[in-house]
């Protein structure tokens, strides 16, 4: 909601430059969308290793 007021307030005060916004978005946020699926795929893959690292400490403490 606070950014459809803040855009909203740019269209009042310039107009052109809020249509810019609009029209580019999607195309910015397609162009980020590789770099979101990489940045999960790297915070899966050191979650796995800090569960691989820390299974050893996890065994010897036993049942919780």
């Amino acid at each position: 909601m606070v950014k459809f007021l803040l855009w909203l307030i740019l269209l009042v005060l310039c107009w052109p430059l809020a249509l810019l916004a609009l029209l580019l978005y999607p195309l910015v946020w397609l162009v980020l969308l590789p770099f979101r699926l990489v940045g999960i795929a790297v915070g899966g893959v050191f979650e796995f290793l800090k569960a691989l690292i820390l299974l050893p400490a996890r065994l010897l403490r036993g049942a919780a």
